[in-house]
């Protein structure tokens, strides 16, 4: 799973093997380490809740969970929709963007960077 911060939103980048864990009701679960400092990292969840909300988001003791409903699971899960995305409100002035995506296939054909994505609806055409 990728994961992107940019300004008050957070981006994540879902393989195929990752969505099919996902359906099987596992959390999907990266660790930066920044240094030997048990302390000094950030661990990034990717989970499906009970909750009625298409999406929820928490952050505590430096874990950033994003939840995603049944619902909104099932409905991503098809061939057709390529991301799940929230705005939620974080105070009155405040929203979080929040994008969960299928990690598509990098057009340069790079295999490494491939490994496991999804079919690139674009691959074949010109730009």
């Amino acid at each position: 799973m990728k994961l992107r911060l940019k300004g008050n939103s957070i981006r994540l980048r879902v393989t195929r093997s990752e969505l099919a864990r996902l359906q099987a009701g596992e959390r999907i679960q990266e660790t930066i380490r920044f240094s030997v400092d048990p302390n000094a990292r950030l661990v990034y969840v990717l989970e499906v809740g009970s909750h009625s909300q298409p999406v929820t988001t928490v952050f505590v003791d430096q874990q950033i969970v994003v939840s995603v409903s049944q619902d909104q699971l099932a409905s991503w899960s098809g061939e057709h929709q390529v991301g799940i995305y929230a705005s939620l409100p974080v105070d009155e002035t405040t929203v979080l963007e929040v994008s969960i995506e299928k990690d598509f296939a990098c057009l340069d054909l790079s295999d490494e960077d491939n490994a496991d994505t999804f079919a690139n609806p674009l691959a074949g055409k010109a730009c």
